[in-house]
């Protein structure tokens, strides 16, 4: 380091302040729920290569530090002060950008006539245009269909509007005045920080700014590392899956190699299933990329909660990401629900490091996060598109510790919405906000419970659209005896005559007296439930969390009427233990398990590298085919478990051996034989 550790700490707090100035003022100025509410937006400023160095500590996202920034400052290389650069596209920002709806600026911030840093700022607006109201759906199969793609371009020359671009968005989108107002309060915090910016140059120095961008990596890297070598040395091989790629009922593995030498992280993902034909696709432009690392992120910021938030946090972490794979979303792939993968990508390199060190890692959380949308006619006809709640699960429980209830912030910390501004804003009534009674998956220590929410329609001709909806067949799962969370489910007016579960949604027509219930995953146990303190689990029963059934199934222990412990009926359950019960490394459920007992880990290594010999455009059909043929009620629309679709492995192995010899031939055939 070039700077003394006085001055370097000073200049980290004022950049990390201004930065944070920047995310305050664009949330106060904003006009969508999305934003102002939510939090679904993020600022920074960037060092002159294009790379954070300066990040606010109460924003909502921290992973997203691990950006390349570079690319699209590369794009419009004629720049000028006051000039600020827009783009959504995910392609043409090689994956700045992960989908439409997520909208991106960055300014050059001058001094003497050269660029000296960068300002940057998104935020998720509400719609922009395409075939569904807020522009995801996870049946897309193409990027068009996902609205307007925004190449890198100017959004603000010389310190004037473009007005042309603003005319062209409002054209394309349902809710035009929103957008607008969260688009100007974008460039309104980027002004914010060119401002801040020359009050530092002014105070220290145009040497001493520069050198601290350099500095502040160096150090932070430096502590990043020290955190990484809590990981053992070795190899670590984990996966785990997607429910499905919703236009059939196929799961999608995503699988990671993690070596870790000395704090150096390497994640290899070769052994990820395909692309999907779907909207699940993650853009990374085959690089590291904040999808890929964002496990890493929680792990590095948990263990050290003294590092400046910048780009050499990622330093001493590489990527294996070949093409073809669902985490290398090639272009026109549909990506507008590319977080699904990440989530179980997380849960996988959370597996890993289990297996390195049990200690460091909590169980699985619920591994999602459901934001969920209402789409309705205003009286003038124009469309208003409302985010009733981003819905949140458990966190896993700790070695030692129960995971925390109705919260998981291992991928962001968005925000809770005032129910008072949703029954506003949108056409609904809130009938029930809770958490989910024995949604924590049982343990020594339980997973933390997810929440669960009921609303009411108030009006005919809504739409609800609704992203995340994933662990809705594997569970959560849980670590050394501990037990999946409850899974996730969707209820279509629960209770009455007409009541039906919710596949993923496309788009969900809803109209007036209709009711929506949504019950979120919990996280994954750690430890024999059968060995927590029954004292615990009693108090887990008044405060709602686990039912007195709940009680007396997953843990052993039997209440009086009164609501105390029966310590010799307790002991007496607890002495018919289970076979359920008995310690594994990790409680993956009866889904999982009868899965991979036909399509082990060596099954799907060998198929998946046959069908990436494959053309793309014929991969993921095959792929279909072959598990379609091997497990014939794996058809779209069904909703066997399967677990029965399973129950006779040796005839299921059978037929996926005729079936990957048809239709890829002998050497997948000697792998599934």
């Amino acid at each position: 380091m070039q700077l003394n550790p006085i001055l370097l700490e000073i200049m980290g707090n004022k950049v990390a302040a201004a930065s944070e100035e920047m995310y305050f003022a664009l949330q106060r100025a904003s006009r969508s729920g999305y934003v102002k509410e939510a939090a679904d937006f993020a600022t920074a400023i960037l060092d002159a290569d294009g790379q954070i160095f300066a990040y606010p500590p109460s924003a909502t996202f921290n992973f997203l530090i691990d950006c390349n920034y570079a690319s699209t400052i590369r794009a419009v290389p004629d720049v000028e002060p006051g000039d600020v650069i827009v783009t959504n596209d995910p392609y043409l920002s090689e994956a700045m950008s992960t989908h439409l709806p997520d909208v991106h600026l960055i300014r050059p911030y001058f001094h003497d006539g050269r660029v000296v840093a960068y300002g940057w700022c998104f935020a998720h607006l509400s719609d922009v245009g395409g075939a569904v109201p807020s522009s995801m759906s996870p049946a897309f199969t193409e990027i068009f269909q996902e609205g307007l793609r925004i190449p890198p371009m100017k959004i603000v020359k010389a310190g004037k509007p473009n007005h042309d671009f603003y005319r062209i968005f409002a054209a394309n989108c349902r809710t035009p005045d929103v957008n607008l107002g969260d688009l100007r309060a974008m460039v309104g915090s980027l002004e914010i920080g060119a401002q801040r910016v020359a009050d530092i140059i002014e105070q220290h120095g145009i040497k001493t700014f520069l050198t601290c961008q350099t500095d502040l990596e160096d150090y932070t890297a430096a502590k990043a590392r020290d955190v990484l070598r809590k990981i053992p040395d070795g190899e670590y091989d984990f996966w785990d899956f997607m429910d499905d790629d919703m236009i059939s009922r196929v799961p999608v593995r995503v699988r990671v190699r993690m070596t870790a030498r000395d704090g150096n992280i390497h994640l290899d993902l070769t052994g990820s299933d395909p692309h999907t034909k779907t909207a699940y696709n993650v853009p990374t432009n085959g690089q590291r990329n904040y999808w890929i690392s964002f496990r890493l992120t929680s792990f590095l910021t948990t263990y050290d909660k003294t590092m400046c938030k910048n780009a050499g946090l990622y330093r001493h972490i590489s990527v294996t990401n070949p093409k073809g794979t669902i985490f290398h979303a090639e272009f026109p792939d549909a990506v507008c629900i590319r977080a699904s993968a990440p989530w179980r990508l997380s849960d996988s390199v959370a597996g890993a490091i289990l297996k390195a060190a049990p200690h460091l890692m909590c169980a699985v959380t619920g591994g999602t996060m459901l934001p969920f949308a209402l789409a309705e006619f205003a009286a003038d006809g124009g469309r208003i598109v409302n985010v009733i709640q981003p819905l949140r699960v458990g966190m896993g429980a700790f070695r030692g510790r129960d995971g925390v209830d109705g919260r998981d912030n291992s991928m962001n910390n968005m925000r809770n919405h005032p129910l008072e501004m949703v029954e506003h804003d949108s056409g609904v009534v809130i009938r029930d906000y809770d958490l989910r009674a024995d949604s924590g998956g049982p343990g020594q220590w339980r997973g933390g419970v997810g929440q669960e929410m009921t609303i009411e329609i108030l009006h005919d001709g809504g739409t609800i659209v609704a992203r995340g909806m994933e662990r809705m067949r594997f569970p959560p799962w849980g670590v050394d005896g501990g037990q999946p969370g409850a899974v996730l489910k969707v209820i279509l007016n629960r209770g009455r005559a007409d009541e039906r579960e919710v596949p993923k949604i496309h788009e969900l027509r809803v109209n007036a007296g209709d009711t929506l219930t949504l019950l979120m995953p919990g996280g994954g146990g750690y430890g024999d439930p059968f060995l927590r303190d029954p004292e615990k689990v009693r108090q887990d029963v008044v405060l709602g969390f686990v039912t007195r059934e709940g009680a007396e199934r997953d843990y052993g222990v039997i209440l009086t009427r009164s609501g105390e412990v029966d310590d010799q009926a307790t002991r007496a359950r607890r002495g018919r233990r289970p076979r359920a019960n008995v310690a594994k490394a990790f409680g993956f459920g009866p889904e999982r398990e009868a899965w991979e007992r036909v399509f082990d880990d060596r099954t799907m290594a060998e198929l998946n590298r046959r069908l990436m010999e494959l053309p793309k455009s014929v991969r993921a059909d095959r792929r279909r085919a072959i598990f379609e043929r091997a497990v014939p009620g794996l058809v779209a629309g069904g909703n066997e478990p399967l677990a029965a679709l399973l129950a006779d492995p040796d005839a299921v192995r059978a037929r996926l051996v005729e079936a990957v010899a048809d239709i890829l031939g002998a050497g997948v055939r000697r792998a599934a034989e």
